[in-house]
């Protein structure tokens, strides 16, 4: 299946179709916000075959993970939104200094406005939908632009998406990079883009011409220490579930390795066992394991295989988009595969006698999106508090985004903003400040020529 390009002159009729319904004020209202949530809702049990056979078909993904990584996910999120909705709605009473009585003061949220949404291919239906969640809460209209290499999904979506929603109020635009430029060039009043860090810098610098606020989602090489205290047996299977995970295509894997000296022989072991607990004796028939995206995709994680001493998995078929999971060892620091985010099934390791090489290793490099720490738990905290990445597990991985409570975001180069749950609804909000005077008194201390100007100057 081939995704066609939305023409420029339609992408410009969606936006001001949708800048003009936001004017209304109708997204404003709590009803119509809750009733589309539920519609969202209702949609995606409606869709929910066709959304899990579109992911088998782009990526290989089971019923099962695309459920559990995608679907539940989403649910999940708009359950929260419509119990939270009214409070969150709410005007907040803030206190009023004396200097300032008898006002009252009070925080309004109100709905920045027309919100485009570009979300990547990995998880092409929870980096979507979750998004427009918040979208939906805070009552902005969206533009959702999926990506053009799960074209399944991007289709299915679509269809989805029309059959519920007025294109005027939410509307989804197909294409590749040309498409995307032509959508950078309108104006928004909140972009929200899940991707590289490559193209979050081009969005970000979009954004910037017309001073547009961004969330950015972006990735980077998320560091996993493996310490001399660690449960050996527990870390290789977390660690093998996370980096198998749609086939280690996932910006929170755990991307590289940092294993203490002492056992890294041991987690080579357990690690293989670990792979044939979770997908079986041959990796490849496993109706769990995700195959690469593409050829671009798997010709540049296959090519990592050479920048270490392969001690587990390392077969390769390209007509299949088929990498097995491989650990390397003997990594050296300036390898290729040390370079960039590997987004495959692919984990380098390398090892450490000492936490100060640890933390110098790490910090020395970008804010990863994620860090994870095995070993006793006082030790993890101690650790946290000497590095900085998005978000974090003590004993596990990935299992910070499973939580819809957490904030879910990157700090430096692995992104900006953060969102799920409350978070989502203020991504997508304005927090307007308000000072109600009353009439019935009018205080002459504020006013020129400020008599009193003693008693005065003590209340500032």
């Amino acid at each position: 299946m081939k995704i066609e390009n939305t023409p420029n002159d339609r992408i410009a009729a969606i936006v001001k179709a949708q800048r003009e319904f936001f004017q209304t004020g109708v997204t404003r209202k709590r009803d119509f916000r809750k009733k589309q949530l539920h519609r969202l809702q209702k949609a995606l049990e409606k869709w929910s075959a066709p959304l899990c056979e579109a992911l088998w078909q782009d990526l290989h993904k089971s019923e099962q993970e695309a459920v559990m990584t995608e679907l539940s996910i989403v649910k999940g999120e708009i359950k929260n939104h419509l119990h939270h909705l009214k409070g969150w709605m709410k005007p907040k009473r803030c206190s009023t200094p004396l200097k300032m009585m008898p006002s009252r003061s009070r925080v309004v949220s109100e709905p920045l406005g027309l919100s485009l949404i570009i979300s990547p291919w990995n998880y092409p239906v929870q980096l979507l939908l979750n998004p427009l969640v918040g979208a939906i809460s805070a009552g902005c209209t969206a533009v959702l632009k999926p990506s053009p290499y799960v074209p399944n999904v991007s289709m299915t979506i679509e269809k989805m998406i029309r059959e519920t929603f007025d294109e005027k109020y939410i509307a989804v635009v197909q294409g590749n990079r040309d498409v995307n430029t032509a959508l950078l060039e309108q104006r928004y009043d909140i972009i929200f883009f899940t991707g590289s860090p490559a193209l979050g810098r081009i969005v970000m610098s979009a954004a910037a011409k017309t001073l547009t606020p961004v969330v950015l989602e972006l990735g980077g090489k998320s560091p996993c220490i493996v310490d001399k205290s660690a449960d050996v047996k527990i870390a290789a299977q977390r660690i093998a579930w996370g980096k198998t995970l749609n086939a280690g295509q996932t910006c929170i894997a755990p991307d590289y390795l940092l294993i203490h000296r002492s056992k890294q022989q041991q987690f080579i072991e357990e690690f293989k066992l670990a792979v044939k607990r979770l997908h079986g004796v041959d990796v490849r028939q496993s109706k769990h394991f995700v195959r690469m995206v593409n050829e671009r995709a798997f010709d540049r994680v296959a090519s990592y295989l050479n920048d270490g001493r392969i001690v587990a998995g390392g077969a390769t078929v390209r007509e299949e988009l088929y990498i097995e999971p491989t650990l390397l060892a003997d990594v050296k620091p300036s390898s290729p595969v040390m370079q960039e985010e590997i987004f495959g099934p692919v984990l380098p390791m390398i090892t450490f006698d000492k936490r100060e090489e640890v933390e110098r290793f790490v910090n020395e490099r970008e804010k990863p999106l994620a860090f994870y720490y095995f070993g006793k738990e006082e030790k993890g905290w101690k650790m946290l508090r000497h590095t900085t990445s998005g978000g974090a597990c003590i004993n596990d991985t990935i299992m910070h985004i499973a939580n819809e409570r957490l904030p879910f975001g990157g700090v430096g180069n692995s992104g900006m903003g953060s969102y799920h749950g409350r978070l989502s609804y203020d991504a997508f909000s304005h927090y307007r400040a308000v000072v109600v005077t009353p009439t019935w008194l009018d205080l002459p201390f504020r006013y020129m020529p400020y008599k009193m100007w003693g008693l005065v100057k003590k209340l500032l």
